[in-house]
Parts: structure tokens; C-alpha cells; sequence
């Protein structure tokens, strides 16, 4: 993860949290999990934030534990939703958190540094069960790397890098689109894992 952009969610995390939840609710993710999900198996927010989605995932009957590098954010999750599991993890290595069913990772990876873009994609795929499900999503930056305000970077990246990553999975969506929550142009994959027995 990078340091600056870390260091601007522990700094500023329930200042963060405080927005995303004043956001519209993701419908459009909401539709994808119920969609695509392995119904009955366990699964994982990596880069959960403030865990809106990990409490939303378990509402919606997806049991669901959520990973995050910052401190900040995690103490925000907990505070927040103390009756679910968060715990520290940072992309690309998420060392000791086991395998899911479905892992969910919704725009985190633009946050990573250009050279650890390929290998957090092979390892969100390594957590994932045979056929299991991954949706992985990032926001859109054009042209060069951006900061933000708060110096949170956004790097600028082929889609090529994360597909060559994903080429031995099943591709099952596969769009840019605007986030009906946040409003920012995303793009976001679904692809299910090579396994012994197809899932419907």
C-alpha cells in the first residue's frame, strides 16, 4: 500500500468513514454479489474500510470477515460493527488470512504502488476456493497518476496488467461503469476460479 495514502486513512478515518456511510447505498455491487456469490460460503472484504460492506454482506446472508491496512479504518469497523471480525492485512501479501469462497475487493488496488498491482491481483485470486468468486474493482484514473487532496494516490494502469493475472479464471463481468455510490467511473471484474464442480 502506499505509505502517503495510508497514512491519510489513519489520519483522517472517521472523517472517511463519516463520508462513505452519507453515501447512497451500492446498489450496483449489492446486485453483483447477490448475482454471483457462492450463497452459503465464507467470504472476505479486503480493503473493508469502515466495514459498510462486511455488515451489509452478513444482513444479506454471506458470512463475511473484513482485512484493511489501516489502523484507523479498522478501529472505525469495530466501533462500528463490534460484532463482526476485522483484522490487519495489506495487499499484495496478506499473510495468515486463510481462503474464501468469495472474496470481495472494491476499489483498493488503484491505491498500490504500479509494481504491486499484478502481484495483489495473483494473490487476491490465491485466497479464493476452487470455484470460487472474486469481484475486484478499481476507480479510473486517466493519463498519469493523480493525488487527491487528502494525498491519497490513484495510479493509472492498463486493464491488461489485472486481466493477465485472471487469465486462468472464468471471466463473469467485465465493465467500466459510474459507482452508484460514490458517482466516480469505476472498473470491475467478476471471474470464478478454476475448480472441480461448477457452481450455480
Amino acid at each position: 500500500m502506499d505509505r502517503q495514502t495510508l497514512a491519510a486513512y489513519d489520519q483522517d478515518a472517521a472523517a472517511f468513514a463519516k463520508d462513505w456511510l452519507g453515501q447512497p447505498a451500492p446498489v450496483d455491487l449489492q446486485e453483483i454479489v447477490e448475482r454471483f456469490f457462492v450463497r452459503g460460503g465464507n467470504s472476505a472484504d479486503i480493503g473493508c474500510g469502515c466495514g459498510r460492506e462486511v455488515a451489509w454482506l452478513h444482513a444479506n446472508g454471506f458470512s463475511a470477515a473484513g482485512f484493511d491496512a489501516s489502523e484507523g479504518l479498522l478501529s472505525e469497523a469495530r466501533r462500528r460493527y463490534p460484532s463482526y471480525k476485522f483484522a490487519h492485512a495489506e495487499l499484495p501479501d496478506l499473510n495468515g488470512i486463510g481462503t474464501f469462497d468469495n472474496v470481495l475487493c472494491e476499489t483498493v488496488i488503484m491505491h498500490l504502488g504500479r509494481k504491486e498491482i499484478a502481484a495483489s491481483v495473483r494473490r487476491l485470486l490465491d485466497i479464493v476456493k476452487p470455484s470460487g468468486i472474486l469481484y475486484l474493482s478499481w476507480r479510473v484514473t486517466e493519463g498519469a497518476d493523480q493525488r487527491d487532496a487528502q494525498g491519497r494516490l490513484y495510479v493509472a494502469f492498463d486493464p491488461a496488467v489485472v486481466r493477465a493475472e485472471l487469465k486462468d479464471a472464468v471471466v463473469l463481468l467485465d465493465e467500466e461503469i459510474v459507482s452508484a455510490s460514490s458517482g466516480k467511473r469505476i472498473h470491475r471484474l467478476v471471474v470464478k476460479k478454476a475448480g472441480l464442480e461448477i457452481r450455480e
